[in-house]
Order: C-alpha cells, then structure tokens, then sequence
C-alpha cells in the first residue's frame, strides 16, 4: 500500500469532501466553526496537506450533512 497521502482513493475522498462542501454552500470557516477548529484545519485536508482520522472523518461528513457511508462506498469503487 502506498505511504503517500495522495492515494487515488484519498484524493477521491477529498474531492467528494470539497464538493460536499460547495453543496452545503458552507464556507472553510463556517465548516470549521461547525467543527469547532481552525479553518486552516478545512483547508489542509481539502489540499491533501494532511489526511483525516476515521473519527475526523465522520465528524466532518456529519457538519456537512452526508451520509459518510455512501462516501466510504464511493471511494471503494
């Protein structure tokens, strides 16, 4: 498995993740006040600069109101 954190199904989840985003129309700052962390948080894991946790994953898909396991099978195809 390879160590980079730009694995296609990485770069999948943080694009589904920005689009989620957009759809939302939330903003990197409002996100991150829904999460209650910096937006600089947001904006490192939608450039890829650092990868999400299972549980900051799930924290995130709930601020934005997706299901987290449609994403998961998303990325699995």
């Amino acid at each position: 498995m390879p160590k980079s954190a730009f694995t296609r199904r990485s770069e999948h989840l943080r694009q589904l993740l920005v689009d989620a985003r957009a759809n939302a129309k939330l903003t990197q700052v409002a996100l991150a006040k829904k999460l209650n962390r910096p937006q600089s948080f947001v904006s490192k894991f939608e450039r890829g600069e650092r990868r999400l946790d299972v549980v900051e994953f799930l924290e995130v898909a709930d601020a934005l109101g997706v299901d987290a396991h449609r994403i998961l099978r998303e990325i699995q195809r």
